[in-house]
């Protein structure tokens, strides 16, 4: 399906980038095309048992997808409160209130929940805010050990780079998502990472 037709089915409105309040620490709106939310949905790591936790969730494109075609529960955190009402306007036309929530929170001051398990990225800040959210990550890992996949589509090399030396984290899988758009762009892919204990 086109991206105006997965909106319409989920009946929501996420399409459009928005740059209005963009800066060298927090990236625009950009939302995740749904061939590459169904390539993830497709990849088995999302279930119904898992509630997903979605960094710079915008407008909640990542949220209902996910919830629509898994079962799972999402939580999305949005810093942005123009943007955000957004997502809460799509919740109402969508009519998901039971798996899908959303907060209107900078990500560094969230306290990762424990029921968390599968974490998605969208390049939503810089690598300095990454850091600081990793941290809060680690803390809930640490409090309350568990499974924990981390997402990270179309990643920067400066992602990538960290990523790869933080030691409570290993890279697990790569979702190649070259194909879906024709092209050799190896940024196209879902960087899969999995927490892992660090003594």
């Amino acid at each position: 399906m086109t991206e105006k037709q997965w909106d319409k089915l989920l009946k929501i409105k996420t399409s459009g980038r928005d740059d209005s309040k963009s800066n060298t620490y927090n990236y625009p709106y950009e939302p995740t095309p749904y061939a590459v939310l169904e390539r993830l949905a497709s990849s088995g790591y999302i279930t119904k048992s898992n509630t997903v936790l979605d960094y710079g969730c915008g407008k909640g494109r990542v949220d209902f997808y996910l919830s629509y075609e898994t079962k799972c529960n999402t939580i999305g955190i949005e810093y942005d409160e123009r943007i955000y009402e957004k997502a809460v306007e799509n919740q109402s036309s969508s009519g998901q209130f039971h798996r899908t929530h959303f907060i209107l929170e900078n990500a560094v001051n969230y306290q990762v929940e424990s029921t968390v398990d599968r974490i998605y990225f969208f390049n939503p800040f810089s690598v300095d805010i990454l850091q600081k959210v990793m941290m809060r990550i680690m803390e809930s890992y640490y409090q309350s050990p568990r499974e924990i996949f981390l997402f990270f589509y179309y990643p920067s090399d400066e992602y990538t780079y960290y990523l790869l030396n933080v030691d409570e984290m290993v890279l697990h899988d790569e979702i190649n998502c070259e194909d879906i758009f024709g092209g050799n762009n190896l940024r196209e892919q879902i960087l899969v990472f999995k927490m892992k204990f660090s003594y």
